[in-house]
C-alpha cells in the first residue's frame, strides 16, 4: 500500500482542511462508498484543496470563481468549504465550455472501490484533470504503479505540480487518452474519468489478462473484465455518472430528441440512459416500447462486450435478443 507524504508544510489551510476532510469522509462512509479502510485512509489524508486552488460555481448569469488567493477572507473561507463538499467542481471553463473538473468525491470513492485494486497492481488513469484522483491512487498503490494521461499540457503541467506539492510523483503523461499509454503497459486496471462513446481497443491490448476497465459510458459506469488483448466484457454499475467527454475520441452521437413521449418517461433518468446507450440503433419510440416491455430495466441489467473487432451494448444477455453496436472510440484521425 502507498503512503501519503505531505511536503507542503507551509499550507495555511492545513488545519481547517483536515477537519473539513474528516467530515467529508464521514459523510461518504455513511453512504456506503468507503468500505475499504485503504481507500478511507486515502480520502482522509490526501488534501483535495491543494488540487482545486480555484474553481467556478454557477450563479445567476454565469459563473463565480472562488480561489485560495482571493484577498477577501470570506471568499477564501467559502473556497475551502466548497473544496470539501461532496460535489463536483468546475476547475477549467473556456469560452463557456467545461474542459476539466474535479469529480464528486463520493462518486470517485465508488469508482475506486469498484476497480478492485490490490497491492502491487499497476493502474492507468485516463483524464488527469486536477490530479486529485491520481493522488488517491498513489496513496493506495505507490507512485511507481500509477500512470495518468491527459491530452493538454495546460492540464497535465499544473496537475504534476499539485501532485508534487502533495508529495505524489506518478507518471503524468501528456497524450491522447484514447491511445492509452503503451510505453507504461501492461496494466492491471484502467480507470477513465471522462465519458466515452465506446471503449478504445488499444486499452485492451495494454492490459494483463484479468484486468479491469472502469469507464463512463452513456450516463453510467461500465466495468469490464479483460480476458485478453482482443476481448473484454462486463456490466454497468447501478449508479449514474456524468463526466466531461474524452477529447481525442470519436464524437458522441447527437442529443436524442424524445418529443411526443410521456413526460414521466422523458424525465426518468433510467430511460434517458437507455436512449443514450441505444442512440443510432433505436428511435425514441422503439426505446420507449422496449423500456415498458422490460419493466423499466435498471442499469445493472445492461452490459458491454468488446471482441472480434467490434463492440456492442446489450440487455441481460450478450447474445441478445437485445443488442446494439457501439461507435468506434479510436483517436481522431486514427
Amino acid at each position: 500500500m502507498g503512503t501519503h507524504r505531505d511536503t507542503r508544510r507551509d499550507d495555511p489551510f492545513a488545519e481547517p482542511a483536515a477537519k473539513a476532510r474528516h467530515e467529508l469522509v464521514r459523510e461518504i462512509a455513511a453512504g456506503g462508498d468507503l468500505p475499504d479502510p485503504a481507500w478511507r485512509a486515502a480520502f482522509e489524508e490526501v488534501p483535495r484543496h491543494l488540487f482545486v486552488p480555484g474553481y467556478h460555481i454557477g450563479v445567476l448569469g454565469g459563473y463565480e470563481r472562488l480561489a485560495a488567493e482571493d484577498p477577501d477572507p470570506d471568499k477564501r473561507a467559502r473556497w475551502l468549504e466548497g473544496a470539501y463538499l461532496d460535489r463536483p467542481l468546475a476547475t477549467d471553463v473556456r469560452g463557456g465550455e467545461l474542459v476539466s473538473s474535479s469529480s464528486q468525491p463520493s462518486l470517485m470513492a465508488g469508482m475506486l472501490q469498484a476497480l478492485e485494486l490490490r497491492d502491487g497492481e499497476a493502474v492507468l488513469e485516463i483524464g488527469t484533470g486536477t490530479g486529485y484522483n491520481a493522488a488517491l491512487l498513489c496513496h493506495r498503490l505507490g507512485d511507481g504503479l500509477v500512470t495518468t494521461v491527459d491530452l493538454d499540457e495546460g492540464i497535465t503541467g499544473p496537475a504534476r505540480e499539485r501532485l508534487a506539492d502533495a508529495g505524489c510523483h506518478p507518471a503524468v503523461v501528456t497524450g491522447d487518452g484514447a491511445l492509452g499509454c503503451p510505453e507504461r503497459a501492461p496494466f492491471d486496471a484502467v480507470i477513465a474519468t471522462c465519458t466515452l462513446p465506446a471503449v478504445p481497443a488499444g486499452w485492451l491490448r495494454q492490459c494483463r489478462p484479468g484486468a479491469r476497465i472502469l469507464a463512463p459510458l452513456s450516463t453510467g459506469l461500465i466495468r469490464l473484465r479483460v480476458r485478453d488483448g482482443g476481448y473484454a466484457e462486463g456490466r454497468f454499475l447501478p449508479t449514474s455518472a456524468y463526466f466531461v467527454a474524452l477529447r481525442g475520441a470519436s464524437p458522441p452521437p447527437p442529443p436524442v430528441r424524445s418529443g411526443g413521449l410521456p413526460r414521466y418517461a422523458t424525465d426518468n433518468e433510467l430511460f434517458r440512459f437507455l436512449l443514450t446507450l441505444t442512440a443510432g440503433s433505436l428511435d425514441p419510440e422503439e426505446a420507449y416500447a422496449l423500456w415498458l416491455q422490460e419493466d423499466r430495466p435498471r442499469r445493472e441489467r445492461f452490459g458491454v462486450t468488446v471482441g472480434g473487432g467490434r463492440q456492442w451494448a446489450w440487455l441481460d444477455d450478450p447474445a441478445g435478443p437485445y443488442a446494439w453496436p457501439l461507435g468506434a472510440a479510436e483517436p481522431a484521425g486514427g
